[in-house]
């Protein structure tokens, strides 16, 4: 083999190397609560990383004939796609404006919204619960939903601007002869030809929102309105001695996110790498 083959074989075998490091810290605790939700609390404590002697269905069966777990999940599931629907909305439309549309202090307005990337949902608390107070969305799901979908559009028009950008100037030009105008543009061709990016912003809207703890547990005070994550604080109060309950209760609810991940994963690696084909 030449010194060429030896070396790519050495970079090729450092990267899976560490592409195996890093899927082993993910998969590992996610492994481990799935096993330990099928075990008894003593089991648990003795064996928390092995597999379990004897298969406890009833923790999972349990949890899933509970009303208050579907309620909980239909509560995520509806505050999750709304807020998915709303920043591919408002993104998508004013990507394409920064993408496509010549305007006086174009950059300028750009480089505003990029800022968002810098500050999360944390550093504007205060304001941010005067605000929705003073719209009386307290204890309302609209009252996540929009401030979930402000903080999301940042890295949403990152991404639908180079994306749009790496269209065809050509295609662009000939619509306009034929007079086509931008709305239709944007509706007619340029909408069908994102999917991958449309799917990979989509996902990321709805994880985050899925994921999200801390605007649920300001704006929401009705337990008939909890996602999953103040769900579990609440689950995890009634039985905080039985561990094997709580990890069966946050591997059902952490599995339709992971399973809406996978399903769009093609789509998510071909809407990040399309916009690095053109500059």
């Amino acid at each position: 083999m030449t010194r060429h083959g030896w070396q790519r074989l050495l970079v090729t075998t450092a990267m899976y190397a560490v592409l195996v490091v890093m899927a082993c810290i993910i998969l590992v605790p996610l492994v481990a609560t799935l096993l330990g939700g099928f075990k008894t609390l003593g089991e648990l404590r003795t064996n928390p990383s092995g597999l379990p002697r004897e298969w406890q269905w009833d923790n999972y069966l349990g949890i899933l004939a509970s009303a208050r777990y579907w309620r909980m999940l239909g509560n995520s599931m509806l505050i999750a796609s709304l807020t998915a629907l709303l920043t591919l909305s408002a993104g998508a439309m004013a990507a394409f404006a920064f993408a496509h549309v010549r305007f006086f202090g174009r950059e300028m307005m750009f480089n505003y919204f990029l800022l968002g990337l810098m500050f999360p949902a944390a550093t504007a608390v205060l304001p941010l619960f005067i605000q929705i107070r003073d719209f009386g969305l307290l204890d309302t799901y609209w009252g996540v939903i929009l401030p979930e979908s402000a903080f999301g559009l940042a890295m949403s028009i990152l991404l639908f601007r180079d994306f749009f950008r790496a269209i065809p100037h050509d295609l662009f030009e000939a619509a306009f002869v034929d007079g086509c105008g931008y709305i239709r543009f944007f509706f007619a061709m340029t909408l069908p030809l994102s999917r991958p990016i449309l799917a990979t912003v989509a996902i990321f809207s709805f994880v985050r929102s899925w994921n999200n703890y801390l605007l649920p547990l300001i704006m929401l005070n009705s337990e008939s309105r909890y996602p999953w994550p103040l769900g579990i604080m609440v689950f995890q109060g009634e039985y905080s001695t039985e561990w094997q309950l709580v990890l069966a209760f946050v591997t059902l609810t952490i599995l339709p996110a992971v399973i809406v991940f996978f399903a769009a994963q093609k789509h998510i690696i071909s809407g990040l790498t399309a916009g690095a084909v053109k500059g």
